[in-house]
């Protein structure tokens, strides 16, 4: 059959028009992917409560809807908020310490240090003579203070940016919930009408995957708020149970547990209990901190049946390619990845004679 010259311009003008729209789409919506896609975590991850609430309503779904999106909002934005607040006060009281303890000295070596067997005496005399000079001592924390406030206007800024995005990820997560019937079935259709029954097995290993992931998230962020809350009441830190709740919502953030620890490690250095302050930074690197290295890939596993090192891999390589997002993202491609490679093995298997 011959395809006539217009013909074939008619479909290149068709092909055309449609990547065009595809383009001015993605413009469209570039902004908001990972707040579009965050929200359908949630809804993926919180459906079964969903289906649970809207029964109890008697199927009404914009009512069930709403209330899940406030009970968000009362469980997971309010308390942002104000860790984002305490956050911001925290760390321009601590650089000010720091500043005020760095200018105005005069500095003392502990004598503890001088203490330690071998290199004690020589690391204490290098520090004494370093911190009894006002003028290197000023230097030096004139150095140490613009980087570290940097850094630290830069984890609180990114704290505002995280309620900014989930807030309006609720607002997208009011609409997946009332309406994700329908936005379910079409994706299904179209997965199905592009991939067949290989692309419906993967959409179910994606949805099963990032349920594993927001297990894991949650389950690391309450083991190790239960563990620094231990900790914080063993070493006499003051609100060990608000402190342990401001590690709950800080998990989330790489660098965010030694920020608490970190801060009440220092409080006791300050007030001379250096025995008690040594001991919260060994408990933090050790115990709070590692929890996250250990308990996180371990869930992850065992709710997705991933692989313990693709869960590994998937969450830290996540994190350093995709940022906060990356967290779901990475073990979610890997587990896709690792099933598209097993179909093709077992069709090649199939193939042999």
């Amino acid at each position: 059959m011959t395809i006539q010259p217009s013909q074939r311009f008619e479909n290149f003008a068709q092909l055309a028009l449609c990547l065009a729209l595809l383009a001015g789409c993605w413009l469209v919506l570039a902004p908001f992917i990972v707040t579009i896609l965050f929200a359908m975590i949630i809804a993926s991850s919180t459906w079964p409560l969903y289906q649970r609430l809207l029964g109890l309503l008697g199927g009404r779904r914009s009512v069930a809807a709403l209330l899940m999106c406030t009970g968000f909002i009362l469980a997971v934005v309010l308390p942002l908020i104000m860790v984002a607040g305490a956050a911001t006060d925290g760390m321009h009281w601590l650089l000010g310490l720091v500043r005020a303890r760095t200018e105005n000295g005069p500095l003392h070596v502990p004598d503890w240090l001088r203490g330690i067997p071998m290199v004690g005496e020589a690391i204490a005399n290098h520090l004494q003579a370093l911190i009894s000079s006002r003028e290197e001592l000023a230097a030096l924390g004139r150095k140490l203070f613009d980087p570290a406030r940097t850094i630290g206007l830069q984890v609180v800024s990114g704290i505002g940016i995280g309620v900014v995005q989930v807030s309006l990820a609720i607002f997208v997560l009011f609409f997946l919930y009332r309406d994700g019937p329908q936005v379910l079935n079409t994706l299904e259709r179209a997965i199905a009408r592009l991939y067949g029954a290989i692309g419906l097995e993967l959409l179910d290993t994606a949805q099963k995957t990032v349920f594993g992931v927001m297990v894991g998230m949650v389950g690391t962020a309450a083991a190790q708020s239960l563990v620094a809350g231990v900790g914080f009441a063993v070493a006499g830190v003051p609100a060990p149970i608000l402190l342990a709740a401001l590690v709950f919502f800080l998990s989330m953030v790489p660098v965010g547990p030694p920020l608490v620890w970190g801060g009440a490690a220092f409080w006791l250095y300050d007030r001379g209990d250096t025995g008690w302050a040594i001991f919260m930074v060994l408990y933090g690197v050790l115990a709070i901190s590692s929890v996250d290295n250990i308990v996180k890939p371990l869930l992850i596993a065992r709710t997705s049946s991933l692989p313990l090192l693709i869960a590994v891999l998937g969450v830290f390589g996540g994190v350093l390619a995709f940022g906060l997002v990356g967290v779901f993202l990475g073990p979610t491609l890997l587990a896709l990845g690792i099933s598209l490679t097993q179909r093709w093995l077992d069709l090649r298997v199939v193939s042999q004679p």
